[in-house]
């Protein structure tokens, strides 16, 4: 499932005259063992985190330049479902593979909007949809917390790019010193959906907010994740 954030660090209409990229992530569903929606979205999210900061992705990295024109433009994501022979090709590309309690997501270096590898460009978009067998736990101590918007009716790949953006506008959010806590940690994170009566002051407190350009499923400028600072001591 293809996913624009609105950047809120630029202008639009200058972003959108640069190079257009889209960082693609791949989620492990096999037909007897699907993950649990909310694995499947907090894996998204540290994946999103692991490749931003891979020794890859910085300084002289084979991935830095590739990195920098893609975050310079419209800040895109695409979600795309493999199984069996499929992710054993998409394992083979170079990339990252994050999993949490059992789900697995593989994350690429940006792509071009039309030059997707055709190992990847096979896969599917559609068939996300994942549920949670259990309702998710409460929140870790020390973990970030992406907010989901209670009002708005996703596909699980959808929230995946969402939670992705979330975990992104944070990460930008941060001091340097809280970027090597929350590293250092790990990325502790937790995707919850929001309590109703919350979600407006949510999306007034000041905290990164993820408001989407409306290209799949929802409409444009809706506000679809809140993301919260981890408490690291």
């Amino acid at each position: 499932m293809s996913s624009n954030v609105t950047d809120p660090r630029a202008p639009a209409d200058l972003r959108d005259e640069k190079p257009q990229f889209v960082l693609p992530l791949v989620v492990r569903i096999e037909r007897d063992a699907p993950p649990a929606r909310t694995d499947a979205l907090e894996t998204a999210a540290r994946a999103v985190l692991e490749i931003l900061t891979d020794d890859r992705s910085l300084g002289e990295g084979e991935w830095a330049r590739v990195m920098t024109d893609w975050q310079d433009a419209r800040i895109r994501k695409v979600v795309r479902r493999a199984r069996g022979g499929e992710w054993r090709r998409a394992e083979a590309l170079p990339g990252i593979t994050v999993t949490g309690k059992e789900a697995e997501v593989r994350v690429f270096p940006p792509v071009p909007l039309d030059g997707w590898p055709k190992e990847l460009a096979k896969l599917q978009v559609s068939g996300t949809d994942l549920d949670d067998p259990t309702a998710p736990g409460p929140v870790p101590e020390g973990a970030a917390v992406l907010w989901l918007s209670p009002a708005l009716d996703m596909s699980a790949g959808k929230a995946m790019a969402q939670t992705g953006h979330g975990a992104q506008l944070l990460w930008w959010a941060m001091t340097e010193d809280e970027r090597e806590a929350w590293r250092e940690a790990g990325f502790p994170l937790a995707v919850r959906t929001a309590p109703t009566g919350d979600w407006a002051a949510l999306t007034e407190s000041g905290l990164p907010v993820v408001r989407d350009a409306g290209f799949t499923e929802i409409a444009p400028g809706s506000c679809t994740v809140v993301s919260a600072f981890p408490n690291l001591k």
